[in-house]
């Protein structure tokens, strides 16, 4: 009889678990899909499913293959069982898939960076003929600059911003330092999390020079000649040697790994733009590895619910009538999903995502979330 019952309630537990793992396919997938060259792994992800970030819990790569994880133009994916997906390998005479293009993140990846402090570093005190930009051949005189070799190549790096928790990306001068004067237009819009915690300060890479001479009697300046390609140098642009610094080329989506405190998690700015992005877009992100975030993490977006002037009880009330800030005589409106981002690169305290699909803008100051909340 025990026997019997244990049979049944096994046959039973692989039946809900089979459903429930079947339950995350998409409606419309297909039985079998050739992989071509300018596909995404996240785009063949959702062929598949619901969710794209719940692929490495399905996918099923045959064990003789070198690297299971990787998916290469000529692969047969199909659905060999009900809740698993495999591949029949392809010639393999391509480069594998990437979740997402590389050309959407790669200035990212090797030109920007986020520090602590950038004060100590040699920066650019001068410019050729006085000069107020730069560019391939000039030369450019740097201070602080010790133990250099003739030939050797430095990265020119200029501050962009200063990042809080508050959340906002305050813009940085010349010398990196805070905009005197600026003023938060976000004050009003975005929830403010009464945490203003310095994260980090975002580095990005101007151009490449080379060293060509060392100081000259007289003067505190070495001198570098700008390479070809990049932008223009300016003064109180920062040096340091070019390094190779590591970073992901491959990116497999999947959930967060742990749930950050609610609100912990912002956009804090969009590149290139001043307030808000759509797909293919790249935001700052208020979390990084220390918040358990890594390569490939995706996350939901979600505009926080307004607290509207409750016009019914208060129909003279002349109050702004939506406001991020709860109070007597408002009526709290849920939050509102926008997209679904994808880190791409982590540091400690910030990191950089892709916003991936979405019902609307990912505008500074949206939480990040869970990205099943968005289900």
């Amino acid at each position: 009889m025990f026997k019997s019952f244990r049979t049944v309630f096994a046959v039973a537990v692989f039946t809900v678990a089979t459903y429930s793992a079947a339950a995350e396919m998409a409606g419309s997938h297909p039985d079998t899909y050739v992989v071509k060259r300018g596909d995404t792994l996240w785009d063949i992800s959702a062929r598949f499913l619901k969710k794209p970030w719940l692929w490495p819990e399905i996918w099923q790569a045959n064990p003789q293959i070198k690297n299971p994880h990787l998916i290469y133009p000529g692969d047969v994916i199909s659905l060999a069982y009900l809740d698993r997906v495999a591949v029949q390998p392809g010639p393999r005479e391509e480069a594998p898939l990437n979740a997402i293009p590389l050309a959407d993140i790669e200035p990212f990846l090797k030109n920007r960076r986020v520090v602590d402090s950038f004060e100590h570093l040699p920066h650019v005190a001068g410019l050729e003929e006085d000069r107020s930009r730069a560019s391939a051949g000039h030369a450019i005189y740097v201070r602080g600059l010790e133990g250099a070799q003739v030939g050797q190549r430095f990265a020119v790096l200029r501050p962009t911003a200063r990042f809080t928790a508050n959340p906002r990306a305050q813009d940085l001068d010349f010398r990196g330092r805070t905009i005197r004067g600026e003023v938060d237009v976000w004050r009003d819009i975005v929830p403010q999390t009464g945490n203003s915690d310095f994260l980090g300060y975002e580095l990005a890479q101007v151009t490449i020079a080379t060293f060509t001479r060392d100081v000259v009697p007289g003067t505190e300046v070495s001198t570098l000649v700008v390479e070809k390609g990049g932008h223009e140098v300016r003064v109180g642009d920062r040096i340091i040697p070019v390094d190779a610094q590591p970073y992901d080329l491959h990116f497999f989506p999947h959930p967060p790994a742990t749930q950050a405190p609610e609100g912990k998690l912002r956009v804090l700015a969009v590149a290139d733009a001043l307030t808000s992005g759509g797909p293919r877009d790249v935001v700052a992100i208020s979390g990084g590895s220390l918040d358990g975030l890594d390569n490939g993490t995706v996350l939901s977006v979600w505009r926080s619910g307004s607290h509207t002037a409750n016009r019914m009880q208060y129909p003279e009330s002349s109050r702004i009538s939506e406001t991020t800030k709860s109070g007597a005589g408002r009526v709290a409106l849920p939050d509102e999903y926008a997209a679904h981002v994808m880190i791409f690169r982590t540091f400690d305290k910030v990191s950089y995502g892709l916003v991936m699909e979405g019902t609307k803008a990912a505008m500074v100051g949206y939480e990040l979330k869970h990205p099943d909340a968005a289900y």
